[in-house]
């Protein structure tokens, strides 16, 4: 039997790696094509998808997707060299461009709470170029080589759509090789090798909690040698070098017990991700927990990981909080089988600069489907107040009836969770000041 502490440590080296292992089998599974495919949502490494529609329930490359914005997304892979980001002028309306780094980190953001109308443009380099920043171009690195940038750009909803794909058009992706100043000189490649092991047959979480334990370790030590860990990370890497585990380090001399312990480190993972997640939902109140610090976590291992697998690519605070709620108001867990309602008082909606929305999500972290293709609802889906000006949400399976369904967010048959979304929340929300209400169960 493999030493219960080697196991407990596996399973701890499970966590730290799991960001990095999820960006490689995300990234695989997301640009598995010869060129752009926007249907498909999915573009070649280095180029921009385009996300011409909100996701829909059948979306499952990521966890946790939202339906406020438009995105366009990109998995950059900077060894060779940086890329060149162009950015369309956005007017009045909320944008973002964040970029993550391999191991989730937010390492640059750009967006109308930075810039205003546009920004740019911009050098995205990785941790291998020491090259001079060309006139007119203004630099942001990045720690690791492999990164994800998300632009999102606010909608309105479908007749808005249009207007969104032009700026979506004008964001832009370029080698710094082929920068002339002019990004309509540039045409992105259509014949781009797809490569032999990629696979988008499975979702990219159940690809990586499927993987046993030489698998999982053999990827996340050949991902750390171009995504290296932050130099905070050097204790606990020392700890779990004798496990094997380390940048770029082969695990064929190891013996069939260490083979064992990762293995055990390998089940046990997904379990205590669950078991971790369980507990920060319980340290919320009313019902509602707020992950605060996203997008920057230090050497906070498990809330990385958490995130990573509950709410990937969430922002900094300060562009976006995520309040979450699995139980209504008396601690019960949310299910169809029953009817809620969340409840703002006048003048007590979510404060935010940018804008707020109510997302539903079933058992799995997707989007659950239902009659009216309604994921999300909020701020600008037309829904009627109150004589006194206060606003209520039907959070329920079957409609509440002609007229309220234009406040209604339809929830699947059985269990169920919702994230209250902030986009350039106010300072009351990020004090924590201000705090959502409870949903009541009302049936």
């Amino acid at each position: 039997m493999p030493d219960e502490s080697m196991e407990q440590l596996a399973t701890e080296a499970w966590i730290y790696g799991y960001p990095l292992v999820t960006a490689a089998v995300t990234k695989s599974a997301m640009t598995a094509v010869p060129a752009r495919d926007d249907t498909r949502r999915k573009a070649p490494v280095n180029q921009f998808c385009y996300m011409r529609g909100t996701p829909d329930a059948s979306f499952t490359e990521v966890v946790s997707p939202n339906a406020d914005t438009l995105y366009s997304s990109a998995w950059l892979d900077l060894s060779d060299q940086p890329l060149v980001l162009t950015l369309p002028d956005f007017g009045d309306r909320f944008w973002m461009v964040p970029i993550l780094d391999a191991w989730s980190d937010v390492c640059a953001v750009v967006g109308r709470r930075t810039s205003g109308s546009t920004a740019g443009p911009f050098l995205i380099a990785g941790p291998s170029w020491s090259g001079e920043t060309p006139p007119g171009l203004t630099l942001l690195t990045s720690p690791t080589a492999v990164n994800w940038v998300i632009a999102r750009y606010a909608t309105s909803g479908p007749s808005d759509f249009p207007a969104v794909n032009r700026l979506q058009d004008a964001t832009r992706l370029i080698p710094l090789s082929e920068w002339t100043g002019d990004p309509d000189d540039y045409a992105p490649p259509t014949d781009v090798p797809v490569p032999a092991d990629a696979d988008a047959s499975a979702t990219p979480v159940d690809k990586v909690h499927a993987l046993g334990g030489r698998a999982y370790f053999a990827l996340l030590n050949r991902m750390m040698v171009d995504n290296p860990p932050d130099p905070a990370d050097a204790p606990f890497l020392g700890r779990i070098a004798k496990l094997g585990v380390a940048p770029g380090a082969p695990l064929d001399d190891l013996s069939p017990e260490e083979l064992a312990t990762l293995d055990a480190g390998a089940r046990r993972g997904p379990e205590t991700l669950r078991e971790l997640f369980a507990r920060a939902e319980a340290s919320g109140s009313g019902g509602w927990t707020v992950h605060r610090g996203l997008g920057d976590y230090g050497t906070d291992y498990a809330k990385r990981a958490v995130i990573t697998r509950f709410g990937y690519g969430a922002n900094l605070d300060a562009d976006a909080l995520y309040p979450h709620a699995t139980t209504d108001a008396d601690g019960r867990p949310l299910t169809g089988a029953h009817t809620y309602v969340l409840h703002f008082d006048a003048g007590q909606t979510p404060p935010v600069d940018g804008f707020w929305s109510l997302t539903m999500m079933n058992e799995r972290q997707f989007f659950a489907d239902n009659p009216l293709d309604r994921y999300a609802i909020g701020d600008r889906s037309g829904m009627r107040t109150n004589p006194d000006g206060s606003l209520g949400i039907h959070v329920q399976h079957d409609s509440p009836g002609p007229d309220r369904e234009s406040n209604w967010l339809p929830a699947p048959a059985g269990g169920f969770n919702v994230f209250l979304r902030l986009y350039w929340p106010r300072r009351p929300a990020l004090t924590g000041d201000w705090t959502p209400p409870a949903l009541r169960r009302t049936d």
